[in-house]
């Protein structure tokens, strides 16, 4: 056996022949069959591909906000109008929505407050995470207070609103999956010493 030739590594012939024995051998093989080489174009290269992945996430259409309301943006400050809110609390109003078993017809009750009783409503249903999938409907007045129908999926969970046509006033709340009712209140408290 050669002595030049130990485990596939060829040992440099005049180092060989100069005795050292302990030297490091070379490797004869090209670079792209180094594990190390593809460790260092793969890393940097897997970052770009991510960054550019996240920008399109980040950047894709539609507003990403809990809050479904218009706002207005000025000098990095954003207000929205809570008048109608406010407007709930002071009266004091809040209502019951339920849904009947077949998830076919939801109906609004007056829990407290004086509500006109002759006009319509408006309800909205606001998806948690996509806003396409959000719906909005008109609801009738009955003797009993307002319905309307609608095949809804109840699979997850609702953010509800329900105002009048003219949005004077304002109730919320979320909806849980499965919850056959839900009682909608203003989203402010107002407290007695704020009362007029």
């Amino acid at each position: 056996m050669d002595p030049c030739c130990v485990c596939g590594f060829k040992w440099n012939s005049a180092l060989a022949k100069s005795g050292v024995q302990n030297m490091i051998p070379k490797i004869d093989s090209s670079p792209w069959r180094q594990p190390i080489f593809w460790l260092a174009l793969g890393l940097p290269a897997l970052v770009v591909i991510a960054s550019i992945a996240t920008v399109m996430v980040a950047s894709n259409g539609g507003s990403s906000d809990a809050v479904a309301d218009d706002v207005q943006r000025m000098a990095q400050i954003q207000t929205a109008n809570l008048g109608p809110d406010a407007v709930a609390a002071r009266e004091h109003l809040s209502a019951l929505l339920r849904m009947d078993a077949d998830a076919l017809q939801l109906q609004i009750q007056t829990v407290s407050g004086d509500f006109d009783r002759t006009g319509t409503l408006r309800l909205s249903l606001l998806h948690p995470v996509h806003a396409r999938a959000d719906r909005s409907l008109v609801l009738q007045p009955t003797a009993l207070g307002w319905e309307a129908q609608i095949d809804l999926d109840r699979s997850h969970d609702w953010q509800v609103q329900l105002q009048p046509e003219n949005s004077r006033w304002r109730l919320q709340g979320r909806w849980l999956k499965g919850q056959a009712s839900l009682v909608l209140r203003p989203a402010l408290r107002v407290h007695a010493a704020a009362l007029p």
